[in-house]
């Protein structure tokens, strides 16, 4: 009989909640991680896994959500909490050393207890008009200003969140959720929107007026990428502050 396992998100902003029941192997273990991705694509602050209804079939099946755990360090910088594991996945969260770091928790109660840290994000749904840039501006200087954050860093991240959402402006033409984060010394800027067209780094000459927004994004970051998700894809970058 084939393994089952079921992956319901239970609650969204500003906690995500995943509730994870069947058993997991190395069948179900690439469902979970996907599961995992998805919950972290809407930019929750936190992310708490529920897996008191889980059985971990053997240690490797661990290894997609341990690929998650070690993505979700890089983007989208938010703070997983296990919860309800038993003494079995808890024998097998130890086998990894990306989950062995991982927070694990009794109860949801506590869970929520450990997740609730230093921390804050900010979020702003835009439309695809040029005035977005001029908003999310404005958005990224206060926030930055609220954070006591200095002019390098503030106008680093000023000009890398406009470059994000001129991109949405001029290729995808969607609504798009800016997504504006800081923790431990980092902030994190995302912008997911509605097209699956991937952005791409252009090689621009001099006499090109445009094509060079992704290289100033890579400059002035310490890391960037593109998450595909449903419905379209999420662009970050991660500036040290």
């Amino acid at each position: 009989m084939p393994s089952q396992l079921i992956c319901r998100p239970e609650g969204n902003l500003p906690v995500a909640v995943l509730t994870v029941a069947g058993t997991l192997d190395r069948i179900t273990g690439d469902a979970f991680g996907a599961a995992v991705r998805r919950s972290l694509s809407v930019m929750p602050d936190r992310l708490l896994l529920d897996v008191a209804r889980l059985r971990v079939a053997e240690p490797g099946a661990l290894e997609p959500l341990a690929a998650a755990i070690r993505a979700a360090t890089e983007f989208p910088d938010i703070p997983i909490v296990i919860c309800g594991a038993n003494a079995d996945t808890r024998a097998a969260l130890a086998t990894d050393p990306a989950l062995a770091l991982v927070d694990v928790a009794g109860s949801r109660s506590d869970a929520l207890e450990i997740l609730d840290g230093e921390g804050a994000r900010v979020r702003v749904r835009l439309r695809p008009l040029p005035e977005a840039c001029r908003q999310v501006r404005r958005l990224v200087g206060d926030a930055c200003s609220a954070w006591a954050h200095g002019a390098e860093v503030t106008s680093n991240a000023t000009l890398v969140a406009t470059e994000l959402v001129a991109n949405v402006v001029r290729h995808a033409h969607t609504t798009m959720q800016v997504t504006l984060g800081r923790r431990a010394g980092r902030i994190t800027l995302a912008v997911r929107d509605g097209s699956r067209r991937m952005p791409r780094a252009l090689e621009p000459t001099v006499a090109d007026a445009g094509g060079r927004g992704l290289h100033l994004v890579r400059d002035l970051t310490d890391a960037w990428g593109v998450l595909p998700v449903t419905g379209g894809k999420v662009v970050w970058s991660r500036l040290v502050a």
